[in-house]
Formats: structure tokens, sequence, C-alpha cells
């Protein structure tokens, strides 16, 4: 387990029976990178893996 997978699990255990709008979580990431600048990057490539999850790879 990736140490990040802990947080994962947190988030599963604590959220994962209730349902979301994408146009929230980006709301949420919008925040979360407003308060962590540092993770602009990490959040930006997570953001565009999620929105390209149905893409046909080349």
């Amino acid at each position: 387990m990736y140490f990040t997978d802990r947080g994962i699990e947190e988030l599963e255990s604590r959220r994962g029976t209730e349902e979301v709008s994408l146009a929230w979580l980006a709301e949420q990431l919008r925040t979360f990178v407003d308060i962590n600048p540092e993770f602009e990057t990490p959040v930006e490539r997570l953001a565009t893996w999620l929105a390209r999850l149905d893409d046909d790879e080349d």
C-alpha cells in the first residue's frame, strides 16, 4: 500500500456512500489549491487524468 492510499482509504470510509457532482469536486480542488498552492501541479494532473478517462488511447 502506498502512503497516499491511507488518505484514499479514509475518504472512502468517511464519504464512500455520498454522491457528489463533478462541479462540486472541481470547486473543492480549486479551494485546496488556493490554500495549498504547492500542490497545484499534482492537482492539475489528477483533474486532467480524470477528465480524459474515457478518451481513446492513441
